[in-house]
């Protein structure tokens, strides 16, 4: 078990480092996300949206959003006992509230709600940040993972 919030956000910065090379699509999206903290249960990350980011209206695009769910819940799980794995996804919402565009900066909170013996559920929103802090919610979601032993 992580001992400080310190140990558990070395632990997300690992696997994001770990993780991008990997995936084509993470990499892609995902290569300047930044974590800015981390504990039990929860990290807050942020991310500048450049060009990769927009659709042609030069809003976020829903599939970052849900990619960014995906990628955030999975790292929630993560922090709870310092796991490498963190299941396959078998449910995953996503609701779009608001927007951010081309340069905006959001932040990103993964929130583990759960982490049972099989099943792992998530919450995660995104948020667009205004004067240096959290703002309005540009979309918010949950994803359920299964493994093994949610737990492990």
């Amino acid at each position: 078990m992580a001992t400080n919030d310190e140990e558990i956000r070395q632990h997300i910065e690992r696997i994001v480092a770990e993780q991008l090379p990997n995936s084509a699509i993470y990499s892609f999206l995902l290569s300047q996300v930044r974590i800015e903290s981390a504990a039990r249960g929860t990290m807050r990350a942020r991310l500048a949206l450049t060009a990769n980011h927009v659709n042609s209206r030069g809003g976020i695009h829903g599939s970052v959003s849900a990619t960014i769910v995906d990628w955030a819940g999975g790292m929630a799980i993560a922090t709870w006992d310092l796991r490498e794995k963190t299941g396959v996804s078998v449910d995953i919402h996503v609701r779009y509230l608001s927007s951010a565009g081309l340069g905006d900066e959001i932040e990103i909170e993964g929130t583990a709600e759960k982490v049972g013996s099989s099943v792992a559920f998530t919450r995660v929103v995104i948020s667009k940040v205004v004067d240096g802090v959290a703002g309005p919610v540009v979309a918010s979601g949950t994803h359920t993972k299964q493994g093994e032993d949610a737990r492990n």
